[in-house]
C-alpha cells in the first residue's frame, strides 16, 4: 500500500495529479534546507484550482466536501508536509465557511466568493501564551464609530506569510457597552495596519514561513466582522466551524506523514541487507517486520476516523455535546500515531536517516509540530474526561456516596 491508496478524486477532476505531487515532492527538501517559501508548489496549487477545492462550483469552486479535501490533504502531505500545512491554513477559512454555508448561515459567504476569485486566506487567532485558544485573546479590538475595528496585538505562527491577501483573526473589545466581546473579522493586506516578522526559523515545517504578524491598526471593515461573542465557551457555530474544520484538515496533515513514513520503511526493509543473515534483506528479519507490521497497524487506524468525522460534518451530523470530544480524539491520535510510525520507520531504516539529505530525518523534524498545535495534550484529555465523567468536583462539596 502506498499514500496513494487514499481514494483520489478522478482523473479528469483531481487537483492533485500525480505528475504534480512527484514535482512538489522533488522540491520539498530544498525548501526545508534553504528555509523557504514554498513559491513554486504555491503557484501550481493555484493554478490547479486546488485552493478552492471546499469553494462551491457556482462561485468558481471545486465545490467538494471536507472528507474528500481531508483526503487530497493526506496525499499533499504525504509529498510534502509543510506544503499541506500551510494550505491548510486557507482551506481551513474556506472550510469554515462552507460548514456555516451547509447550515443555513451565510455570514461568511464572502470567503467562498472571494477565495473563488482568488484571494488567499490566513489564519491569524494563535498568540503566544493564550491557552485560552478561541475563548479569549490578547490581541485589542478597538471598535470605530463606523462599525468597523482596528486590531491591536500579536499573533504567532501565521502561515502563508508571504502570499496571503486576507487574514482573519480576532481580538477581545473591551471599550463597547457590552463589552468585553471577543471579535471575529477579515483584514486586507493592501490595508496595511501590520508588520511581518521574517522570525519562522525553526527545527521542522520550515518552508510554511509560519511568521509573527504584528497587528497595529489592522482595520477590518463593518462588513468584514463576523462575530462578536462573550470569551469563554460558546455554542455559537462558528467556534464549532473553525474547531471541526481545524482539527480534521490538522489531522489530515498527519495522517499523510504517517502514511509515507510507513512507505519510506517498507522500501528501506527491502533495501538494506544483512551480512549475519547471508545477504537477505531486512524484509525477512523478524524484528524489523515486528516494527513495520506495529506500523501499520498503527497507521491504519486513522483514515477510518478522519472519513467518518469529516463525512458527518458534510452530512450534517449531531453530535451535540460529543462533537468535540471526537475533534480532539482525533487530532491527538493523527499527531501522536504520525510520531510513533516515523519513530518505527527511522529504526527501520538505520543511521542514513540521521543525515540532512534524509526524508524520513525531515518528517521526523516535521512530525514534531504536531504536539503544539491545538488542541494539545493537556487541554484534550480534559475535554474528553469531561465528556465522559463530568466536570470535576468541587472540594468544598461533600463527596457522593
Amino acid at each position: 500500500m502506498t499514500e496513494h491508496d487514499t481514494a483520489p478524486a478522478p482523473a479528469s477532476t483531481d487537483p492533485l495529479p500525480e505528475d504534480l505531487l512527484q514535482r512538489i515532492r522533488a522540491r520539498a527538501a530544498g525548501y526545508d534546507r534553504d528555509n523557504a517559501f514554498f513559491s513554486d508548489d504555491f503557484a501550481e496549487l493555484v493554478d490547479s484550482g486546488y485552493l478552492k477545492a471546499l469553494v462551491p462550483k457556482r462561485l468558481g469552486g471545486l465545490g467538494l466536501g471536507l472528507e474528500q479535501t481531508a483526503r487530497l490533504q493526506v496525499r499533499l502531505a504525504g509529498a510534502a508536509p509543510a506544503t499541506a500545512l500551510a494550505v491548510n491554513m486557507h482551506l481551513v477559512w474556506t472550510g469554515v465557511a462552507k460548514t456555516l454555508l451547509d447550515r443555513g448561515d451565510d455570514s461568511l459567504e464572502f470567503v467562498l466568493r472571494e477565495a473563488g476569485e482568488g484571494d488567499v486566506f490566513a489564519f491569524g487567532l494563535s498568540e503566544a501564551g493564550n491557552d485560552l485558544v478561541l475563548f479569549g485573546s490578547t490581541t485589542e479590538a478597538r471598535p470605530q464609530p463606523d462599525g468597523s475595528y482596528t486590531f491591536h496585538g500579536r499573533k504567532i505562527f501565521t502561515s502563508l506569510s508571504p502570499a496571503w491577501t486576507k487574514l482573519g483573526t480576532m481580538g477581545l473589545d473591551s471599550e463597547s457597552e457590552d463589552a468585553p466581546k471577543i471579535v471575529y473579522g477579515f483584514v486586507e493586506r493592501s490595508g496595511g495596519g501590520f508588520e511581518i516578522r521574517e522570525d519562522w526559523d525553526t527545527l521542522g515545517m520550515r518552508a510554511t514561513q509560519s511568521n509573527t504578524t504584528i497587528l497595529d491598526g489592522a482595520r477590518a471593515a463593518a462588513d468584514r466582522i463576523v462575530r462578536r461573542l462573550p470569551p469563554g465557551p460558546n455554542p455559537d457555530p462558528l467556534v464549532f466551524a473553525i474547531f471541526a474544520n481545524f482539527e480534521i484538515l490538522l489531522a489530515s496533515v498527519y495522517t499523510g506523514i504517517g502514511a509515507r513514513a510507513l512507505d519510506l520503511a517498507v522500501e528501506a526493509a527491502h533495501r538494506r541487507t544483512s551480512l549475519k543473515n547471508d545477504g537477505r534483506s531486512y524484509a525477512s528479519d523478524p524484528d524489523i517486520r515486528w516494527r513495520v507490521a506495529e506500523a501499520a497497524i498503527d497507521q491504519d487506524a486513522l483514515l477510518p476516523q478522519l472519513d467518518a468525522l469529516a463525512r458527518d460534518v458534510d452530512s450534517l451530523a449531531d453530535h451535540g455535546a460529543l462533537w468535540f470530544p471526537k475533534l480532539v480524539g482525533l487530532k491527538i491520535r493523527a499527531t501522536e500515531t504520525a510520531r510513533r510510525v516515523v519513530d518505527q520507520a527511522i529504526r527501520v531504516s538505520g543511521g542514513s536517516t540521521l543525515f540532512s539529505s534524509s526524508e524520513l530525518g525531515r518528517l521526523y523534524r516535521d512530525v514534531l509540530a504536531g504536539i503544539f498545535h491545538p488542541s494539545d495534550a493537556e487541554s484534550a484529555h480534559n475535554t474528553v474526561a469531561n465528556a465522559w465523567l463530568g466536570p470535576v468536583e468541587d472540594e468544598s462539596e461533600e463527596p457522593r456516596r
